[in-house]
């Protein structure tokens, strides 16, 4: 099973992401989601809506998104995805965001608020394909059958499924209908599943393991982020990735 990591971007400074995300490439992890932040996460719980805003409150911009991108990309090699919301991409201009995040060196977008049926107006899923970026499909437990179809139509890279519905945030449990559900997803997609929301345990991991290809952790992150000081942010990161960290591939 793979593991990806999940930053802030600016939290708790574009200097500290920096430094974070080349900890968890060194620590093992295999790939990482760059989140830019936005004032209303709609999917995001306190720890992460927290990180949010105090990284804009720093006046994180969404050129210093693209610029550590680029930076990042230029050195390392395992994917770097881009999380935003859609308004962020829509303000930027939908074209204009894609070309420019493949230019930085993103593997792909994970846009969850991107509503599929609007594609017609809004042509995401055509930008992404124009300049060959992996639009990552985000469904949840509330997805049925018929959407979860509709959302393969354009799957690409992987697909990124929400452990439980609503926002996310450690749990101590998983959901006792996951496995139920991530074989729905896998009946209906080619791609590999990612499962977050939630994930914070190694337990957590070998459960899933058998149902999925990648685990998504991101509060739990943030939250040994939160209670270091400044001089162990990336020792105390690196001991948590170091004690979660279950391959079986």
């Amino acid at each position: 099973m793979k593991l990806m990591t999940h930053v802030v971007i600016g939290y708790p400074s574009l200097e500290e992401t920096e430094k974070i995300v080349r900890t968890m490439v060194k620590s093992g992890v295999d790939m990482i989601e760059l989140q830019i932040p936005f004032s209303d996460p709609l999917a995001d719980g306190p720890t992460i809506m927290n990180a949010c805003e105090k990284s804009l409150q720093r006046g994180t911009k969404i050129k210093d998104a693209f610029l550590l991108m680029k930076k990042l990309s230029l050195e390392i090699k395992i994917p770097l995805i881009f999380m935003a919301y859609y308004n962020t991409v829509f303000k930027y201009g939908t074209k204009k965001f894609c070309r420019d995040a493949k230019v930085a060196g993103a593997y792909g977008l994970i846009i969850p608020d991107m509503n599929i049926d609007e594609e017609n107006q809004e042509h995401f899923y055509v930008s992404c394909k124009k300049y060959n970026l992996n639009n990552i499909q985000v469904v949840s437990p509330a997805s049925t059958d018929e959407r979860l179809r509709k959302n393969a139509k354009v799957e690409s890279g992987f697909v990124y499924f929400t452990a439980h519905q609503g926002i996310t945030g450690v749990k101590d449990k998983l959901s006792p209908n996951l496995i139920s559900n991530l074989r729905r997803v896998r009946k209906n997609f080619s791609v590999p599943i990612a499962v977050g929301f939630g994930i914070s345990k190694r337990k957590h991991l070998e459960a899933i393991a058998p149902y999925a290809d990648i685990a998504v952790i991101g509060s739990a992150i943030i939250n040994e982020i939160n209670k270091s000081s400044t001089e162990n942010i990336e020792q105390n990161v690196r001991n948590f990735i170091k004690n979660i960290l279950f391959h079986n591939n």
